[in-house]
C-alpha cells in the first residue's frame, strides 16, 4: 500500500532524513520506534505532505506523491493523527468531528460520526461540548476519531501514548490494534517501543534520520539490543 524509497529531507541546510526506506501492506500495523529527536515525527509530515522531501519517493496505492499537495493526499486516503493531538480547542467535539469529515457531504457522515462514538464512548458523552475541556487521554480520543472520519485506507498516527497515563496508554494501543478490522492500515510512530510493538505486525528502528533495523514486530522485541536500547530490560 505504502512504499518510501530514499526519502531525504532537510531543515534549511541540515539534512535530518537520509534515506529512508520501508514499506506497509494492506491491512498491516506497522510501526517506527526511535527516541527523541530521531526524525519520525519529520517521516510522517513528509508523508503526509507538510515537510518538503528533497530525494527519493513516496508511492501510495500504486501513486506517486512525492509531488503530491497535502490537501490532496488525505483525498487519496492517507489521514494523519499528529502529535501532540491538535485539536480545535474552541470547537465541541461534534465540530472536530465534522471537520475531519469536511471532504464529505453525504448520509454517510452520521453513520461514520456514530461508529466513532462506539469506538470512544466518552466522545458521545462530551460532543456538545468544547474540546479544549477534555482530558489529555479524551483529546488523544478526538485526534484518531477526527482522522478516521476521513476515511483513510491507511492511517499515520504520531506518538499517540505521548504524556498518557499507563492505562489510558493501553486503552488507546487496544483501539490501534482493532482498526484492521475496519479495514485501516496503520503506520504507528512511537517513543513507548514495547507498547507500539506488541501491536505491530512489522517494526522499523529509527536513530539519527536513518532506518537500523526492521523486521517482525515479535523479532525485535525479543532482540536484545533493541531490548536494552528501548525496552529498559
Amino acid at each position: 500500500m505504502l512504499s518510501v524509497e530514499g526519502l531525504r529531507s532537510s531543515y534549511g541546510r541540515i539534512e535530518v532524513l537520509h534515506g529512508i526506506e520501508l514499506s506497509v501492506s494492506a491491512g498491516e500495523i506497522v510501526t517506527v520506534v526511535g527516541a527523541n529527536g530521531a526524525g519520525k515525527t519529520t517521516l510522517l509530515k513528509c508523508l503526509s505532505g507538510i515537510q518538503p522531501v528533497s530525494a527519493g519517493s513516496i508511492v501510495f496505492r500504486g501513486e506517486a506523491l512525492t509531488a503530491v499537495p497535502a490537501y490532496r493526499r488525505l483525498k487519496r486516503g492517507l489521514a494523519q493523527s499528529p502529535e501532540g493531538r491538535q485539536i480545535f480547542t474552541n470547537l465541541t467535539v461534534e465540530e472536530n468531528l465534522r471537520l475531519g469529515a469536511y471532504l464529505f457531504a453525504d448520509e454517510k457522515v452520521e453513520r461514520d460520526m456514530e461508529d466513532a462514538f462506539v469506538m470512544f464512548p466518552i466522545l458521545k458523552q462530551k460532543r456538545d461540548q468544547a474540546a479544549g475541556g477534555l482530558s489529555g487521554g479524551q483529546q488523544q480520543m478526538l485526534a484518531i476519531a477526527r482522522a478516521l472520519m476521513g476515511r483513510p485506507s491507511c492511517l499515520l498516527l504520531d506518538e499517540p501514548s505521548m504524556g498518557l497515563a499507563p492505562i489510558l496508554v493501553a486503552q488507546i494501543f487496544d483501539v490501534v490494534k482493532g482498526l484492521r478490522a475496519h479495514d485501516v492500515t496503520v503506520l504507528l510512530v512511537e517513543q513507548n517501543a514495547f507498547g507500539a510493538l506488541s501491536i505491530a505486525d512489522r517494526g522499523y528502528v529509527m536513530e539519527t534520520g536513518r532506518i537500523t533495523m526492521s523486521g517482525p514486530a515479535a523479532e525485535l522485541i525479543a532482540d536484545e539490543r533493541i531490548r536494552q536500547a528501548y525496552l529498559g530490560i
